[in-house]
């Protein structure tokens, strides 16, 4: 992992000295944002929906100004009459009395004020951007058109405009202006604009959505914004896109070669997607970049995997190097997937999206949350406001293409993260200063700094409940988690009797996945191993995460007591574009454990020995329940299995509405009930229930 992907994920913790611009310790009060209250409370349920939760306080604290000095290859509109650029700092870190600090990325040099990244990043200008216009669209607001100007001017000036170069984009500046192409830790690639990369998609999506801002408003700035935009398609064409209708191998599977490099990312190019797609709806004559778009889309698409049975449950998984991996944060695909398929008129683009959205989403929501990283079980249980933005942003949007009514509700059990239904079981955005928190780790304990990140996709899930208020109602209605029963996980090295041997590699990460424990369990052929499993409510699919060796098969079969569950033959393909060959994924035994069912029992067959990292451990029907002030309450209820299953829901003496849906999203039935009532939830499909 990059020292940027540790950022993303909430890990790496901005340096807390004094900067030599003067923002020291406790801020002046001109300088500071209003107090953060030391424990935000919940907001108040459905009558706070009503008042605009968007409040843009602290990102306005964040900007800043400078003047760059004169730099080869890169310019910006009206620089020569207007040389200052504003940017927001990348971090902001907690003082005492609710005041921040705004801190750049790496140790600061005091000799030279510069840092070991910079103050500032292109990736969050161009997020910043975002926000600026899709407030200034949504509620005319002068201040957040001037500020939507002004960052992306500065998103320009990072793009370079001359040489080989030419398309990409720096990533790091340092406070006087001066860009740091090569930052400790590396960033990839390097130098920062030496390829493809997700700041470069960023920026995309930036100009993209400022060109259909602008375009009426001021054509002159929209035809820089065109021009820069069109300039960025041109690196995509000269390097990822050049590759496109080409494919390699990641451990047997194929995939897309023409996802942005050097990540080779469905989720980057998500980004950019979301740009492309704004732009293409305004200009729909720009071949260029409606065929980028499409070509992006397609790859996007191809990324998605497994059912509502099968790992990785529909989700579209971020990265072609691993088939083992799934993170929340820049998970945007579903959103670019939607908004190409209504843009570009391709029904087929929405199909992935809305699994991804029915069977993943819930899974994710029933089980912890927008935890970091699966890998490919839930390996980092941090969570930040940009995993929680990208849930939130993808049932919206997909709920609009589709017209399923149902994944309105699913964004509303998304947004309610924002207000309490976190591990922290509190508030991590606080109206009343538009603070973001960077994000609550797996104890529960609440990140208390606010940087850029945070604030920003804080903010853009802030404007889309403004702009959605029955999702916004309901999310901020039941802020309490009352009751999980969702995925959970059983480390195999921890069984109760075996005759294997317990391994512990010298890394847990191999690459590509992680071993859930830091060991796992191999069994030689003969060898068996008991293995305990929670007792659940209802029927439990069993899925071992399996070593899968290259080109080795590998077989084990299972039982729980006498019941025999299945066997399973464990092998992968050739290595390809992965770092290590094999592969760490679970499968899915064909019979389900009963509610009584509190081990299994493994035992190797054939030639070749069989490693066990853990058990996933899965209910067929997965539950989430949600509760608020005044009895509010709301209930997700999601399948996994294949056929309908009958369950009970609502409560003794309350009056309930249960809404049914199907694996795509549309409604089934909807009815009123009183006290407890059995209703059949769709094979794939979920009941969401409010009172």
């Amino acid at each position: 992992m990059t020292a940027r992907t540790a950022r993303w994920a909430g890990l790496a913790l901005a340096a807390t000295t004094a900067i030599a611009l003067g923002v020291t310790g406790a801020l002046p009060a001109s300088a500071a944002p209003p107090s953060a209250p030391a424990r935000p409370g919940t907001a108040a349920p459905v009558a706070a929906a009503a008042a605009p939760l968007t409040n843009l306080a602290h990102l306005d604290f964040l900007l800043d100004e400078t003047t760059p000095a004169a730099e080869e290859g890169h310019t910006s509109y009206r620089l020569d009459s207007e040389p200052t650029l504003t940017l927001p700092w990348t971090y902001a870190d907690a003082r005492d009395g609710g005041t921040f600090a705004r801190v750049g990325g790496g140790p600061l040099d005091p000799a030279t004020g510069y840092w070991g990244q910079g103050a500032y990043n292109s990736d969050d200008v161009s997020r910043a951007a975002v926000v600026y216009l899709r407030d200034w669209q949504q509620t005319g607001s002068p201040e957040s058109r001037t500020k939507a100007y002004e960052l992306l001017r500065s998103t320009a000036y990072f793009q370079t405009t001359t040489g080989p170069a030419a398309g990409n984009v720096v990533l790091w500046m340092q406070p006087d202006g001066t860009f740091n192409r090569s930052p400790v830790p590396v960033e990839l690639p390097d130098p920062s604009d030496s390829g493809n990369s997700y700041w470069l998609a960023r920026s995309i999506w930036a100009f993209g959505e400022g060109y259909a801002a602008f375009r009426d408003d001021d054509p002159e700035f929209a035809a820089f914004l065109q021009q820069r935009l069109q300039l960025g398609v041109t690196a995509l064409q000269r390097e990822s896109l050049a590759k496109y209708g080409q494919y390699e191998v990641a451990d047997g599977a194929t995939v897309p070669a023409w996802l942005v490099v050097d990540v080779d990312g469905a989720d980057a190019s998500a980004e950019a997607v979301l740009g492309l797609t704004s732009y293409v709806e305004a200009a729909p004559g720009d071949a260029a970049a409606r065929t980028a778009a499409t070509q992006l889309a397609e790859g996007i698409a191809r990324m998605s995997s497994g059912d509502p049975q099968t790992w990785p449950y529909g989700a579209v998984l971020p990265w072609t190097h691993s088939r083992s991996m799934w993170h929340s944060w820049s998970s945007q695909m579903p959103v670019a997937l939607a908004r190409a398929s209504t843009v570009l008129g391709r029904a087929d683009l929405l199909r992935p999206a809305v699994t991804d959205t029915t069977s993943f989403t819930t899974t994710l929501l029933t089980a912890s949350g927008p935890d970091n990283a699966w890998y490919p079980t839930p390996i980092d249980q941090t969570q930040i406001a940009y995993g929680a933005d990208s849930r939130l942003q993808s049932a919206l949007a997909v709920a609009e293409a589709s017209g399923g009514a149902g994944l309105r509700q699913v964004a509303a059990v998304a947004g309610s993260w924002y207000f309490g239904t976190n591990r922290s079981g509190r508030a991590v955005y606080d109206r009343a200063t538009g603070v973001t928190y960077d994000g609550v780790q797996a104890d529960g304990s609440v990140n208390r700094n606010s940087g850029a990140e945070s604030t920003i996709h804080g903010l853009l899930s802030m404007i889309a409940l403004d702009g959605a208020p029955d999702v916004s109602a309901l999310a901020q209605a039941s802020t309490t988690v009352a009751s999980r029963d969702g995925l959970t996980t059983v480390e195999a090295e921890g069984a109760t009797a075996t005759t294997g041997t317990v391994v512990t590699p010298t890394s847990a990460w191999t690459g590509e996945a992680q071993y859930s424990g830091g060991s796992a369990l191999t069994l030689q052929p003969g060898q068996s191993a008991s293995i305990t499993v929670p007792a659940g409510s209802g029927l439990r699919h069993v899925e071992p995460v399996l070593l899968g060796a290259e080109g080795l098969a590998s077989t084990s079969t299972w039982k729980a007591g006498r019941l025999p569950l299945g066997t399973l033959t464990t092998k992968v393909g050739a290595q390809g574009v992965t770092a290590a060959s094999g592969a760490l994924l679970p499968q899915t035994l064909s019979v389900p454990v009963g509610p009584g069912a509190t081990a299994v029992t493994v035992t190797a067959r054939g030639s070749q020995p069989v490693t066990i990292d853990a058990l996933i451990v899965r209910p067929l029907v997965q539950r989430l329940a949600l509760t608020g002030a005044g009895g509010r309450s709301t209930e997700l209820v999601s399948s996994t299995s294949r056929l309908p299953l009958p369950t009970t829901v609502g409560a003794r003496g309350v009056r309930s509405t249960v809404a049914s849906y199907d694996a795509k999203g549309q409604l089934v039935s909807q009815k009123t009930v009183s006290g407890r009532s059995l209703v059949a939830v769709r094979a794939g499909g979920f009941v969401v229930v409010t009172r």
